[in-house]
Formats: C-alpha cells, structure tokens, sequence
C-alpha cells in the first residue's frame, strides 16, 4: 500500500526481469537487418536483370525479382484504387499492391511498425542519429538533448500530411476508372521499377545535394525525413489511430522516472500518457525496454491484453510473410510485362518521359 503523501518517485517498485524483453528487442533489430539485406538483393540482381537489357543482352541475364515493386507505393496506390473501382486486380505490378496491402495491414495492427522494424529508411536513419550521439553526444541531438520547439515542430510535421494530401487529391479523388486504367497500362507505369532505378543510379548532382542534406541533418534531429516529409509515413501514422496494439503506461506503479521518453525518438511524452496514441508512434519498443518497472509499460491489445516484446516482433513479421506468401500461391506476384516489351522500352528509352502519358 502507498501512504498518503509520499513522493511517488521515493515509492520502491519491483524492478522488472528484461530477459525475454531484450529478446523481443533483438528480434525487432534482426528483422530490420534481415529486410535490409533482402533489400539489397532486390536491388543488385534488379540491377543485373536492366544491365541484361540495356546491353541489349550482351551482359547477365537473371530473373527479375518481384520484391523491386515494393519501392513502387504509387504505382501500388493506383492498381489498389483501380482493384477496389473495377474488380480487376492489377497485373503490371502486382506486388506492389499485394507489398502496399502488408504495410497498411501490420500498421492497423501495431500501429507505424512498418516504419521501425521493416522500412530500410527507418533503420538508416536510426544509424544517423546514433551516429549522432556517439560523435556530438546526446545533448546535440534532438530529442535526446535538445527538443525542437513546438511552434516549428508542428509545422513542419504536417508537411508530411500536406504531400500525402497532394497524392491522394491526385490519385483516389482526381484519377477515374478510365484514367487508372489508362495508367495501368502505359508505357510509363510498365517501367516504372526501371525508372526508379536510374533516379539513383543516374541521380543529378541536385538531387545527390539534398540526399546529402537530409542525411546530414538527420545526424543532428533524429528520423528527420520519417518526421517531417515522408508522406508515406503520414498515411501510416492515420491508418494506425485504430490500431488495437497500442503502448500502455500503469499509472499506478509509474514512478515517473521518464526513462521512457528520455529515449523516444518519435519525441513523444510516454511518461505522461495512459495509452500511447500518437500518430508519431513507431511501436520500436525503445520506450518499453527502459521503463526500469515491471507491469509499468508494455504493449497492449485495446489497453487491456499484456503483449510482450517478441509477441509484437513474431506479429509484424508474420502479416508480412502471410501476404508475400498468399501473393505468390495466387499468381499476383509476377507482372505480366514481358521480356520483349521491357527490352524494346529500355532500349527505345520508351516510357522514360512523362509526355507518354496521356
């Protein structure tokens, strides 16, 4: 029993067993490097796939991977609008819609757990402000020493909304039927995955410039591009409000230490929440594994049911793997673009221009 008058912070709480949370921990740390990699093997053999065409198959030819069209969320935006419109399921880019169906899946579950255990941006970015606070030390990065005001803050957090806003007017409210199947089926959208590959190979200076910039900055204020201009992460943090896996503080046996959000690189007060509700909440469990008090802080269905950290990571993961297997069994997972249009297209440079779009 707590007497009346003592400091809730002198009240001594059982200190909690971390074991099987720095296991969960870990487990978020394994997926993150394990979609990295994964990632980057997308990325080399789709490179070796174009090299094959754009020599005109004088050089290596490999399959083309299917997993290239998760870095197609337009593309994947548009063939879901169209699916949901007319019923036929697009087949340009199929894994797109089946990858975008995943992301938006795991986060009306776990909240933004997309962004912190998936997202090959997250995990860069988290090595910036770390790489941060091992040069600067955490006084010069924000939020672990200094905290952006919030007259600048809020502003700048809803440039994020504002570009989901502009893609949402242009695609789910301005484009009909006919416009997205029109779309669908032009040379532009056919190579978009080529497209997105020569934007980083053959990347102007300017846009290397501001690459550097954003990485630059994100030394100094933690998850930078996730926070303030990734519309992407806007649309995610919406769909989340819902989301019935949300992180709960005891009020009871909180002795207000603010561990948690000392280490919160979304910026967000736990100590002073019930349930964890914000938009910015990436379910990364950083906040959990420093609350020093059992029963204290954790994962929760409806606040109610107690997650542990592993159950959060084995969740995230396996509604990834359930859509990227049931895409595969169905048939929607390879496009149906074939090797000859894609070698006439490379070598014609056709598609490579928005004026062919009509």
């Amino acid at each position: 029993m707590e007497k009346k008058g003592t400091p809730r912070a002198a009240i001594r709480r059982p200190r909690r067993d971390k074991s099987l949370l720095n296991n969960g921990f870990k487990m978020r740390t394994a997926i993150q490097y394990g979609f990295l990699a994964v990632s980057l093997i997308i990325g080399v053999q789709f490179y070796i796939w174009y090299r094959h065409f754009a020599t005109g198959g004088q050089s290596l030819y490999v399959p083309r991977p299917g997993g290239v069209e998760g870095f197609l969320p337009l593309s994947g935006l548009i063939g879901l609008k169209y699916w949901l419109a007319s019923g036929v399921f697009n087949i340009i880019h199929p894994a797109a819609i089946v990858i975008l169906l995943a992301i938006l899946s795991v986060s009306l579950v776990f909240k933004k757990s997309f962004c912190s255990f998936i997202c090959p941006v997250g995990l860069i970015s988290e090595w910036f402000w770390k790489l941060g606070r091992k040069l600067f030390g955490k006084k010069f990065v924000m939020p672990f020493g200094w905290k952006m005001p919030r007259w600048l803050d809020y502003p700048l957090r809803s440039l994020k909304y504002l570009l989901l806003l502009f893609f949402v007017n242009a695609i789910l409210i301005s484009m009909n039927t006919e416009a997205l199947r029109e779309f669908i089926n032009s040379p532009y959208n056919k190579i978009a995955d080529v497209k997105m590959l020569l934007f980083f190979v053959g990347m102007s200076r300017f846009t290397a410039g501001v690459i550097i910039l954003l990485a630059v900055v994100s030394i100094f204020i933690s998850n930078f591009w996730c926070r303030y201009l990734c519309p992407y992460g806007a649309l995610l943090g919406a769909l989340s409000f819902p989301s019935p896996v949300k992180i709960k503080r005891n009020k009871s046996t909180c002795d207000d230490c603010m561990a948690c959000t000392r280490v919160c690189p979304a910026m967000i007060n736990a100590h002073k929440a019930g349930i964890v509700r914000s938009d910015e909440c990436t379910s990364c469990l950083s906040c959990v594994r420093a609350c020093p008090i059992d029963n204290t802080l954790y994962p929760a269905i409806y606040g109610k049911k107690k997650l542990n950290a592993r159950t959060v990571a084995v969740g995230v993961l396996a509604i990834f793997l359930i859509f990227w297997i049931g895409g595969r069994v169905t048939g929607y997972w390879k496009n149906n673009v074939t090797n000859q249009e894609y070698m006439y297209h490379i070598q014609h440079r056709d598609g490579l221009e928005y004026n062919h779009i009509r």
